[in-house]
């Protein structure tokens, strides 16, 4: 039985669990098959022990030692500041694989890596729901989606986390069929297998269980659609009908925050994703986000973050100390 060989590049401040959990299925098909049927090495641009965003060192082989064997697969994994890791070498090295009928993949920010290479033009794509808005504003030729993962002819992209199970277990499926793939599952305990068109964030309930009311969802939804064009609190509430005084009740109960204070960052998130993530003007982040007032945007830039919009974007990709979503994260009740 001809053996699937794949290569997992992983670069400075990877995810490590994305990572694992992406290969440990493999490591689980081989055991329970009995026989190596997935071979796979783990590499970076230049070797040695590689730290992941959480401390973890990974022990590397330099990409230019493997880059001429026989892989089926490359993936490349990434997690912040992807911009800085470019370059014409890393660009030749994916296109050169791509010549000899290699499947490229990324997990997490590993999507830039293959977008700016122009690996994924004209081709359906994910990548880590908070990394969406600036895909689309750099990648306009990209379809971009917010699933788990997708796969697109020989590209695979992942959001990450957990995902990269469901990804892995997709691939053995499509390659040994469904038996191998359920023990797989049932192996490493990942108990439901989910599709890559599931949603990253499902609507109807949160990670522990609890249920948000139908109202709040859908006011979330209005608010989620109008970044730009931002709705008055009044026309959300006509829109789903209920008083004010009502929905902000039910957003204190759920977010710990009024309705119009919810609204406010989840712009200013996204605003702050296009700048930590982007070259777009600070203008237009303000009026993409809903600021058109450049000074009044970044006064409560600093009030949300601690830094300017500038400081932001020059003291280098400061990762997300504060979301407003997923919902079941408190914030301040103001």
């Amino acid at each position: 039985m001809r053996v699937f060989r794949f290569l997992v590049i992983v670069f400075p401040y990877f995810n490590a669990a994305a990572t694992t959990a992406f290969v440990d299925p493999f490591r689980a098909a081989n055991y329970l098959s009995g026989e190596s049927r997935f071979h796979w090495a783990f590499a970076s641009l230049e070797g040695a022990g590689v730290k992941a965003s959480n401390g973890m060192e990974l022990c590397t082989q330099a990409v230019a030692t493997l880059r001429d064997e026989p892989w089926d697969l490359v993936l490349v994994s990434c997690s912040w500041a992807p911009e800085q890791h470019q370059g014409t070498y890393l660009h030749g090295l994916l296109r050169g694989w791509v010549s000899r009928g290699c499947m490229l993949g990324a997990i997490d920010t590993g999507t830039f890596l293959l977008a700016e290479a122009g690996l994924l033009s004209g081709r359906r794509a994910t990548a880590h729901y908070e990394h969406i808005d600036a895909l689309l504003e750099l990648y306009p030729d990209i379809t971009i989606v917010e699933d788990l993962y997708v796969f697109d002819q020989n590209r695979i992209t992942c959001c990450g986390g957990a995902a990269a199970t469901d990804t892995a277990l997709q691939l053995i499926r499509n390659l040994h069929g469904e038996t191998l793939a359920n023990e797989a599952a049932r192996y490493v305990f990942h108990q439901q297998f989910r599709p890559g068109s599931a949603q990253q964030n499902p609507e109807a309930r949160q990670p522990l269980g609890h249920t948000i009311t139908l109202v709040v969802r859908q006011a979330i939804k209005l608010m989620e659609k109008h970044l730009e064009e931002v709705l008055s609190i009044p026309e959300i509430c006509e829109q789903v009908g209920i008083s004010q005084r009502q929905l902000d009740r039910l957003f204190r109960q759920v977010v710990h925050k009024s309705p119009a204070l919810y609204y406010r960052d989840i712009r200013l998130d996204r605003a702050r994703g296009l700048i930590t993530q982007t070259d777009l003007a600070l203008t237009k982040v303000g009026v993409a986000s809903g600021f058109p007032n450049q000074s009044h945007f970044c006064r409560i830039y600093r009030e949300r973050f601690g830094l300017t919009p500038r400081q932001d974007r020059q003291e280098g990709r400061v990762p997300f100390d504060y979301r407003a979503w997923p919902m079941h994260q408190l914030g301040k009740d103001r």
